[in-house]
């Protein structure tokens, strides 16, 4: 069971006392999903796999089966690692069958990922794919549970290719596993979910969120943006960040509503995946439908038939994207937040035109904003200061890391992001900027130290700095400044070789190298990451490359 979670008491009952928070869990919103929609689609990929929901409920509870006979009891964690594939509902629900918790993982975690992560977490059980684009994730997870004491057993989906080391399937757990018939004894203030997020000390923090946060966050959520049992969610984003889970899942089935799963992303076999399913909403980060209205204008690509809907986070949303979106008859309307603080502030869909970008938006009903100054204290409207939010969606905590948790939400109740922005006499939000060292890249928060630690014993170079690169698409690219040991100036395809020897992921390699003769530093020895911006734009402007 895990413990130690940050609650302030008083919002604690001011959400009961208005009905923010109940007492049912996000097992029983599933089973309520069941009882009244059971025999509609529930979830379809794009690799053909459709279920139902009483058919996602019979095969999860054979599932569940299984992990309460390897010993999973209420409390312990269950990481999962999964593409976008339909069976990932079969896992997290069974998960919720046994009262544990599900950690989701990135599907391009290696084995060190997964040693780390899992260890991080005392995982009692993992779930993974046999084999995947070119991953032996059955081989993978073998050798991780070698360092991973706490891990009792694996399961593997065998959607593609059958297990190969003995190592027990999905199918023959479906096969050989009666229906867990039990139900366990939760509270709704118990955690439900752990989410990786990235911090700037270069390993990922475990943000804690309970029943309550969930089934608050993604009510609203899908309440807001006008979304019914009738309704169909296109869902892109990986399983493992809160947009691909709690908005492309959760929230559909608290709605009786149907969610389609895409693999691997490619413009126009999305809008034609869309076009076929009758797609009606979304939510993703700007670069997807930066993509989707590229094809349609440019690429000759096929119209958006059904979809109305395409909420962006993750990234500033441009207003040329919004007018053009609307050309297409889709309402492009931003969402901020953040793992810990998701979802906490959006664009109302009938503001969406009218504000055209400006304005990441308002906060969600029951949600509270407000930006302060260093010392803490609240900036009058139109003032720059740091964003802060409080809710019943807020997360508890970081898991066995209580500085950072003080670090991050305060006594009070308060989240501190670490974002830069004002709020105006009508409430609105505009984001400027960011405290963080974190490089958002199409929606992902990357941590501009970690990456500069991977580069520390890299041949050639004697000391790097990483910022961010403006990019239409992306939002922003890795750039990093380098000095040279020597004369020599390692390459950029030197440089990413390196890592790639290391085993560093793709994700966190540079993008672009510029050497300069020294980095420039703050007398206390801090990086001026905006003065490299300042000699990035002039070199941009002279060489884009």
């Amino acid at each position: 069971m895990i413990t130690g979670l940050k609650i302030n008491e008083q919002r604690k009952q001011m959400y009961y006392e208005k009905g923010y928070w109940g007492k049912d869990t996000v097992l029983d919103a599933w089973d309520n999903a069941v009882k009244n929609y059971g025999e509609r689609e529930y979830v379809a990929d794009d690799q053909g796999r459709r279920y139902t929901y009483a058919e996602v409920d019979d095969k999860a509870s054979r599932l569940a089966s299984w992990l309460k006979e390897i010993g999973i009891e209420v409390g312990d964690v269950v990481t999962i690692q999964f593409p976008n594939w339909a069976e990932f509902t079969v896992a997290y629900v069974a998960i919720l069958k046994v009262g544990a918790v599900i950690h989701p993982v990135p599907k391009n975690y290696n084995d060190a990922d997964l040693t780390y992560i899992m260890n991080l977490v005392h995982a009692k059980a993992f779930i993974c794919p046999t084999y995947f684009h070119h991953t032996d994730y059955e081989q993978q997870a073998i050798d991780a549970m070698k360092e991973c004491p706490s891990v009792k057993a694996i399961a593997v989906c065998d959607k593609f290719e059958p297990a190969r080391y003995g190592t027990i399937s999905l199918s023959t757990i479906c096969e050989t596993h009666e229906p867990l018939q039990e139900k366990p004894e939760v509270s709704s203030d118990e955690v439900v979910v752990i989410l990786s997020t990235s911090g700037t000390t270069g390993k990922p923090k475990a943000a804690l969120l309970t029943h309550n946060n969930m089934l608050y966050s993604e009510t609203i959520f899908a309440q807001e943006a006008h979304r019914g049992p009738d309704d169909v969610m296109f869902d892109c984003s990986p399983l493992n960040h809160a947009v691909g889970f709690w908005h492309g899942l959760i929230a559909p089935m608290l709605t009786g509503g149907r969610s389609v799963l895409m693999q691997q992303f490619s413009p126009r076999e999305a809008i034609e995946l869309m076009n076929r399913e009758g797609c009606t909403w979304t939510m993703a980060s700007t670069p997807f439908i930066y993509d989707i209205l590229k094809c349609i204008e440019y690429d000759n690509g096929p119209q958006l038939e059904t979809l109305n809907l395409w909420l962006c986070g993750g990234a500033p949303v441009p207003a040329r994207l919004v007018k053009c979106a609307k050309r297409h008859g889709v309402d492009l309307c931003e969402v901020y937040g953040s793992t810990e603080s998701c979802p906490h502030v959006f664009v109302p869909i009938d503001k969406c035109v009218e504000w055209k970008g400006d304005w990441s938006g308002v906060p969600y009903p029951g949600i509270e904003i407000k930006c302060i100054d260093d010392n803490g204290n609240e900036v009058p409207a139109g003032v720059q200061g740091e964003e802060i939010s409080t809710g019943p969606h807020l997360f508890v905590g970081y898991l066995d890391e209580p500085e950072r948790t003080d670090r991050a939400l305060d006594d009070d109740g308060w989240f501190h992001s670490g974002d830069l922005g004002f709020i105006d006499e009508e409430g609105r939000l505009r984001i400027n900027g960011r405290k963080k060292e974190i490089i958002i890249r199409g929606g992902e928060n990357l941590s501009a130290r970690e990456i500069d630690d991977d580069l520390v014993e890299c041949p050639g170079l004697l000391e790097t700095a990483t910022i961010g690169m403006p990019d239409e698409r992306l939002g922003e690219r890795i750039c990093t400044f380098a000095v040279a040991r020597d004369e020599h100036e390692p390459t950029l395809k030197e440089i990413t070789d390196y890592l790639e020897s290391q085993h560093v992921q793709k994700r966190l390699w540079p993008e672009r190298i510029e050497y300069i003769p020294e980095i420039p530093k703050t007398p206390m020895g801090k990086v001026k990451r905006f003065e490299l911006a300042e000699i990035l734009k002039e070199r941009m402007a002279n060489d884009p490359k």
